[in-house]
Parts: C-alpha cells; sequence; structure tokens
C-alpha cells in the first residue's frame, strides 16, 4: 500500500462516522501548530507546514477542492510566516514574536480582503461545479484561513478572531463532509482560539506597559 493510500484509508468509526489516517493526523499536528502559535513559537510554522502537506491529501478524498486549496495556501503561508517571525524586528525579549492590535486600517484591509476573496472564489467554485460540492461555506473557509495566516504573521491579535469565524463555518461543514475527525478538531480550536486571544491580548498589555515605562 502506497503512503497515500495509507492516508486517504479508514482509521476507524466511530458513532456512523468514518475517520481517516489523514484526517487524523493532519488535524492533531495542526493543533499541535496552534498551541504553538498560542505561546508566540516560531515552530508553529513549519508544524502548519506539516499539517498541511497532511490534510491536502483528506480534502482530497473528500472532493473538497477548497479545503485542498485552503492546504496548498497554508503551506505556502507557513513559508513566508516563518520567515516573518525569524527575520522579525518585533521580536521580545523571550524569544517569542512581539503581538499587537491591528490598526483600524489593517482591520479594513483584513475585512475587506476577506470580503472580496470569498465572492470572488465562491463565484468561481459556483462556476466550476467540480470543484466543490460546497461552494460558499468552502470558499469562506478557503479565504478565512488564508487571512488568519496573514494576521498571524504579523503578529495581529485580530488573527484569533478570524480563526473564530472560521470555526464557525468549519465545524457544520467538516461534519458533513464526512471528515469527522476535522469537524472535532475545529471544536478543539475553539478553545485554544479563546485562550489565545486572551493571553496574546495580555502580552500586548505588558509590551505596552514596557514601552511607556521606558518612555516615561
Amino acid at each position: 500500500m502506497s503512503a497515500l493510500n495509507w492516508l486517504t484509508a479508514e482509521a476507524f468509526s466511530a458513532f456512523g462516522q468514518h475517520v481517516i489516517w489523514s484526517d487524523l493526523i493532519g488535524n492533531s499536528i495542526g493543533l499541535a501548530a496552534l498551541a504553538l502559535g498560542w505561546r508566540r513559537s516560531i515552530w508553529t510554522w513549519p508544524v502548519q507546514f506539516l499539517s498541511g502537506v497532511v490534510l491536502v491529501a483528506a480534502y482530497a478524498s473528500a472532493h473538497l477542492s477548497g479545503g485542498v486549496g485552503k492546504q496548498l495556501l497554508v503551506i505556502g503561508v507557513a513559508v513566508w510566516g516563518w520567515r516573518q517571525w525569524h527575520r522579525g524586528k518585533q521580536e521580545a525579549q523571550d524569544g517569542s514574536i512581539a503581538v499587537r492590535f491591528a490598526t483600524w486600517r489593517e482591520r479594513a484591509a483584513l475585512l475587506g480582503g476577506t470580503a472580496l476573496g470569498t465572492l470572488a472564489v465562491g463565484g468561481l467554485f459556483t462556476a466550476v461545479p467540480e470543484l466543490s460540492w460546497n461552494p460558499w461555506p468552502d470558499a469562506y473557509i478557503f479565504v478565512g484561513t488564508l487571512a488568519a495566516m496573514v494576521a498571524q504573521a504579523r503578529g495581529l491579535i485580530e488573527f484569533w478572531v478570524a480563526w473564530l469565524l472560521v470555526d464557525v463555518v468549519g465545524v457544520p461543514l467538516a461534519f458533513s463532509s464526512g471528515l469527522a475527525f476535522s469537524g472535532l478538531v475545529y471544536v478543539f480550536y475553539l478553545a485554544l482560539v479563546l485562550w489565545g486571544m486572551r493571553d496574546w491580548w495580555l502580552r500586548s498589555r505588558t509590551g505596552t506597559a514596557a514601552l511607556e515605562g521606558a518612555l516615561s
């Protein structure tokens, strides 16, 4: 059996849901990547890269081209994010990346880009039905994931909000697509997102207070 066939084979079934190996392994790695992002560790990026590689097989097996495209974007943005954090000039003294809230201009750019991107990708999926059986949710997750990772690479706290909004659609879509473990992992993502958002918010306040103290 080839590695690809093994990844798309069933790992186990529970409550009428069939879990394939790529879904199980890729999303477990994805959880680790999100936890590393919470800790502001640069290793979140290579772990996200690995998760994307494995999940390409999972989404391809479910015929979700948007999901496949999303994971290819994850792979590309993971490389860019690694470079951003590695050579960034905002690294904290403990070796982790400094974080901050986005400016209103950055928020507008993220929201506008996400809206326009979703319309464009959703229109493509609608015009070419074989790309996705559920075009608009698939397009929303596709573009929302890209927006979240770009915000993360820039050290913006709003990246957690973007992941939260992706999860709202990702959970039901994953279950309805037969990717039960993905749906379950999205639920765990929700808890990590809330904790991570709080941690990054407190970290931004600490950084601001230190800067104000240095200037006074």
